[in-house]
């Protein structure tokens, strides 16, 4: 067999180890793709809609305004920094949409696709990477908002801030972690869809989200809280804008490790369940 397929120009390598490392180098061939379904998602998204774009500024904004109600009414201080809570929770709520919006979108994205992935070939991994790029424009949308809003709260930009893309790369990790798990659960187990949105919201009340966690978190339990990787990243994401006190050591370095862990594990485990997308989507 081996010679046959040697004169025929082909080469057997054997059966596929189950683990397998990430193939970058196909992933670079076809990076064109990302952008296409990229850009189907957009058109899909803001087709015959009456707000478009607004709804990425009217979410945040009246989650907030509830929020501010919720928290006036119950006369608790989610915040000790002094800042406007306004501002405060908009710098949870802009980077934890752009999160939220990632995971619902990636979640199904191999389901919804099952058309193009029994019909042509290429990485499977370039759906949830494409689920990155609409909130990713979202969240563009909202921070412009959120620095408008900062000058008439009265609330100065920070030297920081130029930390803050180093912040998104860690908030799009933490993404893309999730997502790759999900999507490939999601593709076995169609269960997994339903179970997301239940999941976010539990998420975001255990994430300083709308409020800062050394107001609301004993600082004896903040090791344990860092174990959820968005805690550090929206806690970061609250220093690099507002020029606040930055996570302690610990946290971040609890809140770096897990997030390391999630995103390896979240990519050996998909090239592992990718053989299958095909028969079980």
């Amino acid at each position: 067999m081996s010679s046959n397929t040697a004169e025929d120009g082909f080469r057997y390598y054997g059966p596929r180890p189950n683990w397998q490392w990430v193939d970058v180098a196909e992933l670079w061939r076809f990076r064109e793709l990302i952008w296409t379904f990229a850009q189907r998602d957009l058109k899909i998204r803001y087709r015959q809609t009456a707000v478009g774009a607004v709804w990425a500024i009217l979410q945040p904004l009246l989650t907030m305004a509830i929020f501010a109600v919720l928290f006036g009414l119950l006369t608790a201080k989610p915040t000790s920094s002094g800042i406007p809570y306004a501002i405060t929770c908009l710098c949870g709520l802009i980077p934890w949409k752009l999160f939220e919006g990632t995971i619902t979108a990636s979640t199904t994205s191999l389901v919804q696709n099952q058309n193009i992935l029994q019909k042509v070939y290429f990485p499977k991994m370039i759906l949830p990477l494409a689920s990155l790029i609409p909130p990713l424009v979202d969240f563009a949308i909202a921070f412009c908002l959120l620095l408008v809003l900062m000058p008439f709260f009265g609330v100065a930009y920070s030297i920081k801030m130029l930390a803050l893309p180093l912040v998104l790369i860690g908030l799009l990790a933490v993404s893309l972690a999730v997502s790759l798990w999900l999507s490939a659960l999601n593709a076995i187990y169609r269960d997994v869809q339903f179970i997301v949105p239940f999941m976010l919201q539990i998420g975001m009340f255990i994430s300083p989200v709308v409020y800062e966690m050394n107001a609301i978190i004993p600082e004896k339990w903040r090791w344990l809280y860092s174990l959820n990787p968005m805690a550090g990243v929206l806690e970061l994401f609250r220093w690099s804008i507002l020029g606040l006190p930055a996570p302690s050591f610990s946290s971040l370095a609890i809140s770096l490790s897990g997030t390391l862990l999630l995103l390896l594990g979240g990519m050996f485990y998909f090239r592992r369940m990718e053989r299958f997308f095909s028969d079980r989507i």
